[in-house]
């Protein structure tokens, strides 16, 4: 049997972490980012990419296209998973949102204040663009990519503030798989 788990959060709010983390834990989970697409058609072209190019990339394909072509693209692979836990990660758009609860998914929305934000994706130098200011950063989240976040969080199953260690996100997380009956 297939479950699906959606992943809403801010940039630098633990999203990663908690599919590293699941995967370590549990055999037969595929995690896919709703970012995916983005960063494969980005990579053609660049060996770095910036969060900017992503943001506007998918707002150029949502205005050409449509809102959900994320999560048309995201859905197909979904299809293709038989049997395990897969897990969205990146939810932004309410049409996303709603792809999740039909698969019958959940939803859990991970948050943490802005300043540790900011500082953890300084730190892990994923993307070219990681060490902005943190001014840069405010105004990034303000990017209609990013906009909806806070909203489709408050919809959300269940919310995991990461505002502490890795050890108590772990604890958060493992308290939420019980709740969903995923351990």
């Amino acid at each position: 049997m297939k479950k699906v788990l959606g992943l809403v959060g801010e940039t630098g709010s633990g999203k990663d972490t908690f599919c590293d983390y699941f995967k370590k834990i549990k055999k037969g989970v595929f995690v896919f980012h709703f970012s995916q697409p983005l960063t494969e058609a980005l990579k053609i072209f660049f060996d770095n990419i910036k969060k900017e190019d992503q943001q506007w990339l998918v707002k150029a394909l949502r205005e050409r296209f449509r809102n959900n072509i994320l999560g048309e693209a995201i859905a197909k692979k979904i299809k293709n998973v038989k049997k395990g836990l897969v897990i969205l990660n990146g939810v932004r758009m309410r049409e996303e949102f709603a792809m999740i609860k039909k698969f019958g998914g959940k939803i859990i929305y991970i948050t943490a204040d802005p300043k540790i934000r900011w500082q953890r994706i300084r730190s892990r130098g994923e993307k070219k663009d990681d060490k902005i200011s943190y001014q840069k950063f405010l105004k990034m989240e303000k990017a209609a990519s990013e906009i909806l976040i806070p909203k489709i969080g408050k919809k959300a199953n269940f919310k995991i503030e990461n505002n502490g260690s890795v050890k108590d996100f772990y604890r958060n997380i493992k308290m939420v798989l019980k709740k969903l009956k995923y351990q």
